[in-house]
This record gives structure tokens, C-alpha cells and sequence, in this order.
């Protein structure tokens, strides 16, 4: 029978619960397992270390297979749409898996500014074997080459909420794979891999977990790239650990509720925050000139929980409004029950070159909202009171 997403989120990955005799999700914590018999535990062993999932012999070793954070895997694939999805012990974990595959087949990738900090950051260095070209949306494929293994992209992008078109970018890719970090959308909102991606990245401490107490990466793909990602987090011990993937598989059935829930939130935060007279521009899809393409509604089934905004006063405004807020808490991170605040140039995207910050629009005065699930008048008296004591102060 095929379930709505909403049930998915609730069932996938528990299908064999009844039969255990078990209603909550069991938690395997073992680092070893037994092997009744030496030869298929070593066959299987061996399988797994190429990428392979368990044989007849067994998980043998956590750091190749663990059942509790396969159920989430298993979950998470059927949200995305994906026939498997691979689980990291961080969402940077989960990019420096996809970037060493993606080097086994050439050591070339274009990518797409703005994208979260840290992943800018790697992907400029380096460090792993890539050279990068980094091309506007509607340029990607005047920068392939024989070697270009892998297109990178973020949607909805991280800090500045820029939307891109998948179907777009996956035609101008002329087939060479394309990975999308959605960890903005869920896949409440998106699911690239119906758009033609071929893998999707989440920083699992998100959306995913939703309430601050997990750090995990997942990338949802096919079963050929599954492989090859499974290999690079045996060779560099890359593993989530196994609360972590229960935590991460309950969270899942409530993200429909809470993904639905901070939106409406949001939605009613940016209309007001648009017309405060401390804000110079704010950036959320849903407002006019935010989605020139009119992809929310088309791509995106909403405008999300995230928004950002530029404050009249530059820097110091900026620190003022984060020093003045009393329920918004201020910190990195997203995609949590409560609601946080940031600012991108000093904080997540400090590592990102000042040239190409100012290239991707991230000013020293944005600042960046992750909506939570508070009521949106205490929200609102939060964040009206503490704009107007930044104004005061400029």
C-alpha cells in the first residue's frame, strides 16, 4: 500500500517492530558483535569494508554496520524518495564522504555560492584532492570539464535563503551527478532526487533531530553512490553513533508537525519584521522579489522556517539586536523547537572569504532567523523590543 508522507514519517523503518514484540524503536548500542562462525564473519567483514552492507556473518564491528542507525537510514531513504541514504557522525563528515567519492571518478567539482560556512570553506581548500569551480546558477555547464565529477548546490541557500532551480541545474549537469544540500527544505518541503538529483545532504543536527541534542549528516542516493559513501566512512571511521541515529529516527515523526508548524511561525515573523523601520531587507521566499522563479509552490511545498535580514546600522546593530534578545536564543545552528539567532559574517560563514562573502551577499549586517515553535506574539515582542533597543543604540 503506498502511505502518504506524513505516515511515512511516523512508520518507515518500524515495519518489523511488531514481529520483535516491540512498540519504541530498539537501541543497539554493542561496538563488537559475535560471529558463530569465523569464515562468513570474515566474508562479510570484508564486504562491508568495500561499501557492502551485512552478510550471513553478521555486523561483526559497529564502525562497519549498526542495525539502530540502519533502521534510520532506511527511514529517511523512503522520505527522500532514494533507494538508501548513508549516515555520518556530522553533516561535514557526510560532505568529506561525498567529496573523496566523488574524487574516485575525477578531481573536479563546480559548485554554487552562498552555502553553509564550513562547507564553503572545505570545498575552497582543497584539502581533499578537489579542485573547485565556483559558476552561477544559470552557468554551471560553461565550467565542466572531462574531470567533473560531482555539482554541488544548496537550496534553499545558507544564510541568504536564495532559491535555485533543481531541474535547472540537473539540466545544465548534462548528467554528471548532482548533490543538493536541502537541509533548509526537509524533505517536508523538497525532495531533489524527484527533480533529478542524484544525491541529497542534510546536516541531520537540524531538522532532522530538531531539538539540539544530536550532531549527524545523512546523504539519501542510489544504491551505487550508497556503496562508495558507506566505504569512505568505514576507511575514516566516519560513523554515527547509534543514539544518535535513534534519536534521529524518533525525530522523524514529528518533522512533518514541527517543519509545518515553525513555517507558520516564520511566515508571520517576516511580514512584520518587513515593515520595521530598524530592517533594511528582509530575504524569506514567500516575499515579493525573495522567489523571482516562483519556485515555492512549484519545487518547494513552502517558504520554510528560516529568514534572514539586514539591519539599518550596519555591524553594530547587529550585535545590539543579538546582546538585546531575551527569548531568541543567540547561536549557530537551525532547524531546532526553539527559535535561534545568529550573524553569518562573524559566526557560521567567519572561514568564508571576505570576498566571497560579500560575492554571495552576506553582509555585515544580516542576520539570520531560525524560527521555532514558540507562540509568534512572545516571538514578536522578543525581537520588536529588541530591534527597537539596536535602534535606540545606533
Amino acid at each position: 500500500m503506498r502511505h502518504s508522507f506524513d505516515t511515512l514519517a511516523i512508520h518507515a523503518g518500524r515495519e518489523d517492530l511488531p514481529e520483535l514484540g516491540v512498540h519504541a524503536l530498539p537501541l543497539d548500542l554493542s561496538t563488537t558483535n559475535p560471529m558463530s562462525d569465523p569464515e562468513q564473519g570474515g566474508e562479510s567483514l570484508g564486504s562491508m569494508a568495500m561499501g557492502a552492507k551485512p552478510g550471513d556473518g553478521g555486523s561483526v564491528y559497529a564502525r562497519l554496520h549498526n542495525p539502530t542507525v540502519a533502521r534510520f537510514e532506511s527511514a529517511l531513504a523512503r522520505l527522500e524518495g532514494a533507494e538508501e541514504s548513508v549516515a555520518f557522525g556530522s553533516g561535514m563528515a557526510a560532505l568529506t564522504a561525498l567529496l573523496m567519492a566523488a574524487k574516485q571518478r575525477g578531481g573536479h567539482m563546480v559548485a554554487v555560492r552562498p552555502m553553509y560556512g564550513s562547507a564553503d570553506h572545505l570545498i575552497a581548500s582543497g584539502l581533499l584532492g578537489m579542485e573547485v569551480s565556483w559558476s552561477a546558477p544559470d552557468e554551471i555547464s560553461s565550467h565542466i570539464r572531462p574531470d567533473t565529477s560531482l555539482i554541488y548546490v544548496e537550496t534553499p541557500a545558507n544564510p541568504t535563503l536564495k532559491l535555485l532551480d533543481v531541474e535547472a541545474v540537473v539540466k545544465q549537469a548534462k548528467g554528471i551527478p548532482v548533490a543538493v544540500d536541502a537541509t533548509f527544505a526537509t524533505p517536508v518541503l523538497l525532495r531533489p532526487i524527484a527533480h533529478g538529483a542524484t544525491l541529497v545532504l542534510h546536516s541531520a543536527t537540524k531538522f532532522l533531530g530538531g531539538h539540539g541534542d544530536v550532531i549527524a549528516g545523512v546523504i539519501a542516493t542510489n544504491g551505487e553512490w550508497a556503496t562508495l559513501l558507506r566505504q569512505m566512512r568505514v576507511v575514516t571511521g566516519a560513523l554515527l553513533h547509534p543514539l544518535g541515529g535513534y534519536l534521529l529516527h524518533r525525530g522523524l515523526s514529528t518533522l512533518p508537525i514541527r517543519v509545518r508548524a515553525a513555517q507558520e511561525v516564520a511566515r508571520i515573523l517576516a511580514k512584520r519584521l518587513a515593515e520595521h523601520p530598524a530592517i533594511e531587507k528582509v530575504f524569506y521566499p514567500e516575499l515579493p522579489g525573495c522567489d523571482p522563479e516562483g519556485l515555492v509552490g512549484r519545487q518547494m511545498k513552502g517558504p520554510g522556517s528560516l529568514l534572514s535580514f539586514e539591519m539599518k546600522g550596519g555591524y553594530p546593530a547587529a550585535c545590539e539586536l543579538l546582546r538585546s534578545v531575551k527569548l531568541a536564543t543567540p547561536a549557530v545552528s537551525l532547524g531546532s523547537v526553539d527559535t535561534l539567532i545568529q550573524h553569518p559574517a562573524s559566526m557560521t560563514h567567519r572561514v568564508v572569504a571576505p570576498e566571497a562573502k560579500l560575492a554571495a551577499g552576506i553582509t555585515d549586517s544580516l542576520v539570520r532567523l531560525s524560527v521555532g515553535l514558540e507562540d509568534p506574539e512572545d516571538l514578536w515582542a522578543d525581537l520588536a523590543g529588541a530591534l527597537d533597543r539596536a535602534a535606540a543604540a545606533r
